[in-house]
């Protein structure tokens, strides 16, 4: 009964329009109430959530995010890409995702990515003549790479919420190659629609252009670089790396390129707290939500479950598969990581998935829901920048889905793809 009044009081109150995190944390309170639990547990259960040492990283990546977008190094790395790839056709599709790929490799957050890339792009493709649905899909779909290619703040709610024992470091290097056939899948899916639709080709602007952008473009993009090199070298942690990727951001954007003003930093410190505080709320209440699954032993049913439904391993992690992509429609990606590890983990390395295999594919998987509706939080951003119903984009996105979800299954049925990296360094 405690089930029905969990997750009975979170439909009621999905539906009826609150937010995830207080649909999450009012469902906690009412399941422990009926359960005659001292409501306070579940506020305590929010801050031990919240209270954990790893997670500061995750304000700190997206502060420097933030930085990178208010000075200017989306749009050096939106040039970059143009010169590279503006002269095939579809060009400035091409240009989308190999921008929101270099992006993510700075900024590690989706949302950020289908901003900035959005608002630097969207508009000079539809100016271009391109579609305003292919304008925001291509954009949307491609700040999902970000969510591989490190670092990704969201590797870091999985290392978490896994128990602390998948190494961070590891979940960096293993999304890099999923991510970047992510991109490429991407790539193949513009090419293709620029074909069948007739989108021109850009001009080549020469190799001394190229040169002289990419070498602009340098200081940004080495983050990633001191970012991941520092934590495999052991210099530093991924928690310190992360304070100083933004005191590197911070330099970068003041000293080498001054494009830093302080109204550009203040803007960027508000959108750093606000994000942060959204995130932090949702992983309370989400942890909140997942010790009174525990109570009610929801992680030992649904596993038991699974198992007897099928002996043959690729076929339960299949099934787990399906479960997150239709959770993924209706919930957002950092809540159902923490809900859903605990329960879909022991089952997986239960099966002989390596947990760091398993945490990159359950971060691909929840991607796609970011850019699915009902609740697809980088499709709406993706919308409202680009000024286009969802109706409209949902109509025709179906291309950028198929290839998501190709990639998916090749990254749960070839390990090494995730694997070989973490091994190389090991």
């Amino acid at each position: 009964m405690e089930l029905t009044v969990l997750f009975g009081t979170f439909a009621v109150l999905l539906v009826a329009g609150l937010p995830v995190a207080f649909c999450l944390g009012l469902s906690s309170v009412a399941a422990l109430s009926y359960l005659d639990v001292p409501v306070v547990i579940a506020f305590q259960r929010m801050a031990a959530g919240m209270n954990v040492f790893a997670l500061m990283a995750i304000p700190f990546f997206i502060y420097a995010g933030e930085l990178m977008h208010h000075s200017g190094v989306a749009e050096r790395l939106v040039r970059l890409a143009e010169s590279m790839l503006g002269r095939t056709r579809g060009g400035l599709g091409q240009v989308s995702v190999l921008s929101s790929m270099l992006f993510g490799a700075v900024s590690g957050s989706a949302v950020a990515s289908a901003s900035a890339m959005g608002a630097a792009l969207i508009p000079i493709l539809k100016e271009k003549g391109y579609e305003d649905d292919f304008a925001v899909n291509v954009t949307v779909t491609a700040s999902t790479t970000g969510l591989l290619i490190p670092p990704s703040h969201n590797m870091i709610i999985y290392a978490v919420a896994a128990g602390g024992g998948v190494s961070i470091a590891s979940l960096f290097l293993a999304g890099l190659v999923p991510g970047v056939l992510l991109g490429l899948s991407l790539m193949v899916v513009v090419h293709s629609l620029a074909r069948k639709r007739g989108y021109p080709r850009g001009e080549f602007p020469g190799l001394s252009v190229v040169s002289k952008r990419f070498i602009g473009a340098i200081p940004g993009l080495l983050s990633a670089v001191i970012i991941v090199g520092g934590i495999l070298s052991g210099v530093f942690t991924a928690t310190e790396s992360s304070a100083i990727a933004v005191v590197y951001t911070v330099f970068v954007s003041v000293v080498v390129y001054r494009s830093l003003d302080a109204q550009g930093f203040w803007r960027a410190t508000l959108g750093a707290a606000r994000t942060t505080a959204i995130v932090m709320w949702v992983i309370g209440t989400a942890s909140a939500f997942g010790w009174v699954m525990a109570i009610a032993e929801v992680p030992s049913t649904l596993s038991g479950a699974l198992l007897g439904f099928s002996n043959h391993p690729l076929v339960v992690i299949l099934l787990i598969n399906l479960i997150l992509l239709f959770l993924g429609t209706f919930m957002d990606m950092s809540p159902l990581i923490i809900i859903t590890t605990p329960i879909f983990l022991p089952v997986a390395t239960g099966l002989g998935m390596d947990p760091v295999h398993f945490g990159v594919v359950l971060i691909l998987n929840l991607g796609i829901g970011l850019v699915t509706p009902p609740v697809g939080s980088v499709l709406f951003v993706g919308c409202a920048v680009g000024g286009v119903p969802i109706e409209q984009c949902v109509r025709s996105i179906w291309p950028f889905y198929i290839a998501m979800i190709l990639v998916l299954f090749v990254v749960i049925t070839l390990p090494q793809l995730s694997l070989a990296l973490p091994q190389l360094f090991d």
